[in-house]
């Protein structure tokens, strides 16, 4: 990686250009975790167009969405932040931030973004996403200590959502049965294996391989009333093997076990443990909330 720029000299805030792109796909890149692809110009381009990775239930097309850079003196970014809003609903979304973990850098951004978002009653960041290059879907709070305190710092609150795994696969995977239907899918682009009993859909799992050998493990369910007889292993172990067929040699997916009771979080802990997969960092999404301006005469 080239030395980043010198953050005393980062002193200006800019639209982003086409210059940035290189400087800025360092930027992401040095936040990177283990198995999350490095963002590459395609990603950061489509970035630029929606920086939602997915949809919003419930919420309409975003008013505008922005991408700022903090430059230093020779006008190199050392900072960048990416902000849209809705206005039907008076919110806003902080979608990522990146700034070599640099607390003043950061907390510049974010009052940037949160004097642009000034008319937004409520303000979240990041809001949870599949692992992607522009990030794990959720802040990983203790390698990125410095992200957390300066969203902390200028307002925000924010709470555990799940945790990051990753896992190398073996340089020759051991068979896997075959349970499952496999069917491509568009949204992510990937594959959908599904386990049947009596034609009927009992377990299901939604994977994809991204560049730099790097796939995802989007989606694992069982339904409640099959679940305890050895289908979430069977089901994991052939889309592992699906994915080393076309190529990862690393995976990564997020535990949504924040909303989760204790004991399907532990089974499903235990199940990822005992493939071989190791817990990177814990995730956590940010809410800022403002009063409502009260109604003229009211």
């Amino acid at each position: 990686m080239a030395p980043s720029p010198n953050p005393k000299s980062a002193s200006t805030l800019r639209p982003y250009g086409p210059q940035d792109e290189p400087g800025v796909r360092e930027l992401i890149d040095a936040d990177r975790l283990p198995g999350q692809p490095h963002c590459t110009p395609e990603k950061l381009a489509a970035a630029q167009r929606s920086p939602v990775p997915f949809p919003l239930a419930g919420w309409t097309v975003p008013a505008w969405p922005r991408i700022s850079v903090l430059a230093d003196a020779e006008d190199r970014p050392y900072g960048i932040i990416a902000y849209l809003s809705w206005t039907d609903v008076r919110s806003g979304l902080i979608c990522w931030v990146h700034a070599y973990e640099d607390p003043s850098a950061l907390r510049a951004l974010l009052s940037h973004a949160l004097a642009a978002l000034a008319d937004c009653t409520q303000i979240e960041a990041f809001v949870g996403a599949p692992p992607g290059s522009l990030g794990p879907g959720g802040l990983p709070c203790t390698r990125r200590g410095a992200t957390h305190d300066a969203l902390v710092h200028t307002g925000f609150t924010g709470r555990y959502q799940g945790c990051y795994l990753h896992l190398v696969l073996p340089a020759e995977p051991p068979p896997a049965k075959l349970v499952a239907d496999v069917f491509p899918c568009d949204y992510p682009p990937g594959h959908r294996l599904i386990i049947r009993e009596a034609a009927e859909p009992v377990a299901e799992a939604v994977v994809s391989v991204g560049p730099g050998h790097t796939a995802t493990v989007y989606w694992i369910e069982t339904l409640p009333a099959r679940r305890r007889r050895g289908l979430g292993r069977k089901l994991l172990s052939q889309a592992l093997a699906l994915l080393a067929e076309q190529g990862a040699t690393k995976v990564a997916l997020v535990l949504d076990d924040a909303q989760q009771p204790a004991s399907e979080s532990q089974a499903a802990t235990r199940l990822f443990h005992s493939f071989g997969f190791t817990h990177v960092d814990q995730l956590w999404t940010y809410q800022h909330r403002r009063p409502r301006a009260p109604r003229p005469g009211a």
